[in-house]
Formats: C-alpha cells, sequence, structure tokens
C-alpha cells in the first residue's frame, strides 16, 4: 500500500498556466470520475486552488498517466506541463501533503486558509465517491498534523496572508485607507480575510459584489458594507479605490473596457486592484492604463517576502513534526500490510482446519474409533502446517541463506537453537 500525488503550483509554474490547470467547483465531480477511470483506481482526489493544483492517488494508479490525464483533460503542451510538475512517492507524498496542510508549501509560510481548501477537497472527493480506506487514512492523519503544528508551533499566530499582503500594499498607495471605498469581488475565505484586514486598517467603505445577492450580503454585512451584484460592477468601478477580486469565475468578470471608462470618471484618480483568483477575474491589459495599480497572486511575492522572516524558526520546528508524523504514518501504514497478511494465512490455516475436521467427522460418522481419529486429525493438520515452511527453510538452508533461517527461529519462537548449531564445533 501507499501514494503518490502530482501536480504544479506557484514554485514550479507561472500564474498564466496555473490558471488553465486549475478546476471550478463545478467541474470537480465529473473531473474525478473520469480521473479515476483514466488512471484505474479507485481513489483519487483533487486539490485545486489559485496557487495550486494537485492529484493526491492511491499507489494502486498508474502514476504515469497522472499528468498525462491533467494534461488532456485541459488540452495543454504535455511536454510544457511536464516542465513545470512534480510527482512524489509514498513517504515523500505523504510528508508533502502534511507540509501542504500546514501551510509550509504556501506562498504565505504557515497560511491556513490551504487547510480548509484540502478538507473541502476531501470532501468533495467523498461526495464523488473517489476515496476510499487508503485516501482517507491519509487526509486524517494531515489534518490532525495540521492541528499538532498550529498548537505546538507559532506558524499562524502572525497575519501572514495573500489577504494580508494585499492590505498591506494598499496601505502603500493609500496613506489613509479610513478616506478610501473597497471593492470587494467575491465572497469566499480570502475576500473575507481582506474584508477584515481592511476594516481592522480602518477602511468602513465596503461593496461586496458576488454572483448572488444572498452572499453577498451576507458577507458585507459582517463589515457594515454594501451588497451588489457582478453585473453591478461597471457602475460600481468609479467610486472605487480599492478593487480586489476572488471568485471562481471561468472567464474575467473585470474588463478593460469598463476600468477605462471608470478611470476617465474618477478624473484619473489612482485605482489599486488586485487580482488573487485563478483563472483571473481582470483582464490583464488592464495594467496598461495609466493610474491603475494591478497586482496578481504573483506580484504579491515580494510583500510576503517581507512577512516571512518571522515565521521561519516556527517553520523549522513544523517541519520536525512533519517529518515525525510522515515516519509514524508509514510505520502505521506498513503494520496494515502485516494484518492483510496475517489475515491471509489465518484464512489458509482455518481452510486447511476445516478440511482436515470434515474427514475427522466422516470417520466418527463411519464408526472408527474417536481416539485414531483425533490422533490422525492431529498428525494430518501438523503435517500441512509445517508443509509450505518446511519447503521454504529447506530451500533457504541449501542456498546458504542463513539470515532467513535465524529469521524462521524468531518469527516461530524457537531463539537460539539455529545459532547454538551453528557454532558447535565440528569434529573430523
Amino acid at each position: 500500500m501507499g501514494y503518490f500525488t502530482a501536480g504544479i503550483n506557484h514554485r514550479t509554474a507561472p500564474v498564466a498556466l496555473r490558471e488553465q490547470v486549475a478546476f471550478s467547483p463545478e467541474q470537480l465531480p465529473e473531473a474525478l470520475q473520469d480521473a479515476r477511470h483514466f488512471m484505474h483506481t479507485d481513489e483519487v482526489a483533487i486539490l485545486s486552488t489559485c496557487n495550486r493544483t494537485e492529484l493526491y492517488c492511491a499507489s494502486n494508479a498508474d502514476y504515469h498517466k497522472a499528468l498525462e490525464w491533467l494534461t488532456g483533460y485541459h488540452n495543454l503542451d504535455q511536454k510544457l506541463l511536464s516542465q513545470h510538475s512534480y510527482i512524489h512517492h509514498d513517504k515523500a507524498a505523504v510528508r508533502h501533503m502534511m507540509r501542504v496542510a500546514c501551510g509550509l508549501d504556501s506562498m504565505v509560510l504557515g497560511e491556513p486558509q490551504i487547510l480548509g481548501q484540502l478538507k473541502s477537497a476531501y470532501a468533495q472527493a467523498q461526495e464523488a465517491g473517489t476515496i476510499g480506506s487508503l485516501l482517507s487514512r491519509l487526509f486524517q492523519y494531515c489534518f490532525t498534523t495540521a492541528k499538532q503544528v498550529r498548537t505546538n508551533t507559532a506558524i499562524g499566530r502572525q497575519p501572514v496572508s495573500i489577504a494580508y499582503a494585499a492590505t498591506t500594499l494598499a496601505k502603500q498607495i493609500f496613506a489613509d485607507l479610513s478616506e478610501n471605498t473597497a471593492l470587494l469581488i467575491g465572497a469566499g475565505e480570502t475576500i473575507e480575510l481582506v474584508a477584515r484586514h481592511l476594516h481592522q486598517q480602518g477602511l468602513r467603505n465596503i461593496i461586496v459584489a458576488n454572483r448572488t445577492m444572498s452572499r453577498a450580503k451576507l458577507l458585507a454585512d459582517r463589515f457594515d458594507g454594501k451588497p451588489a451584484l457582478l453585473s453591478d460592477i461597471p457602475h460600481l468601478l468609479p467610486q472605487a479605490d480599492i478593487v480586489v477580486s476572488s471568485t471562481a469565475s471561468p472567464v474575467p468578470v473585470l474588463g478593460k473596457g469598463s476600468a477605462e471608462r471608470a478611470i476617465k470618471k474618477r478624473k484619473h484618480r489612482p485605482m489599486f486592484m488586485v487580482d488573487i483568483a485563478v483563472p483571473r477575474d481582470i483582464e490583464p491589459e488592464v495594467a496598461e492604463l495609466p493610474d491603475i495599480f494591478l497586482y496578481t497572486v504573483d506580484d504579491l511575492h515580494d510583500v510576503i517576502q517581507d512577512n516571512m522572516q518571522q515565521r521561519q524558526d516556527a517553520a523549522k520546528e513544523a517541519e520536525l513534526l512533519i517529518e515525525t508524523g510522515a515516519f509514524e504514518f508509514m510505520s502505521q501504514l506498513r503494520s496494515l500490510d502485516a494484518v492483510n497478511v496475517l489475515r491471509s494465512y489465518r484464512q489458509n490455516t482455518e481452510s486447511l482446519r476445516d478440511i482436515e475436521l470434515e474427514k475427522a467427522m466422516l470417520a466418527l460418522a463411519n464408526g472408527t474409533p474417536a481416539e485414531q481419529v483425533l490422533t490422525q486429525f492431529a498428525r494430518s493438520l501438523t503435517n500441512k502446517l509445517m508443509h509450505t515452511p518446511s519447503v521454504q527453510l529447506k530451500k533457504a538452508a541449501s542456498e546458504g541463506q542463513n539470515s532467513r533461517l535465524e529469521w524462521a527461529e524468531e518469527l516461530l519462537g524457537i531463539h537460539g537453537r539455529y545459532e547454538n548449531r551453528a557454532k558447535e564445533p565440528t569434529h573430523s
């Protein structure tokens, strides 16, 4: 039993490629079934965020087919994807997944949102019926390890995240955020974090635009903001000094034309925009307009680097916990292999017993004396139980495989007999 994981992330691939490989929530049920069928496996899960797309599989799957499936599903160039991807096996796959769960593989070291996204990936695979006991065991162990890291280290005690980085950049452009208006597009966890950070910095004019008014209102009400629909964005844009967008839309929700008209109405007062979404919500051409400062998740990297130092020591502690966790998990997995061997051995033994017992019962029914039947039953059962081990031990002895003989002594609880015989002096 084992695992492998394959995919791309912000360390290996640019945002232009990551957005081509991303899955929308609506795509996942069908994609999971398609991946399972293509890779000939019963267990597969997909994690897709703005910074990574990864497949988690039980090792009975053909790992060569993982990237082949990802390439075909998204109609990509296989050579290009291979250049920016990675595959981890068994303990390395377990360690990688734990690092992801703990935020150690995130753009923002130790960010907590990824754990929720990993839990969502697990739930979606469960709902799609593509998770079994192997992946379920791994996911649960990763969740436990992440909780342990959060509890026992300082990895998550400082508010460092994509949302925090976006707020930091906004403060560099606008000296006093209390006088500005923010248009937040989307209503997910990242946008909620942006709203919280902006609100904590004194910004009070918040507009939340979302596909559904109910979700927009739910989030806007938490920060005394105003809800709106995505269709309202062109009319709201001239009011916005700060625009942060993070939706699951497969196409941009804010185009160059709308931004150009908004700048004219604002009489070229500067606008700060952050596109956190993958695929991108804001057309890249918007960055060409004067008086608009457009940043993507990749552009936030420099800001994030400045805030990472305080988490480095905690990350070292977390790595030790993860290494221990990965070792213990693989040990447990190997013990399960032993359980399977023992189960098979017991089934074989009971099958031999039942055959001999049936013969004994038949002999009793035919009038054979009970003492004779019991003696024959014991002799036959012993001979059959001894047959295969005897053949293998004689073979090991004839081939000079002393280590196998010593292991057999330990396995059978007859310690020292082979060792003592080996030490006996020889006489000519």
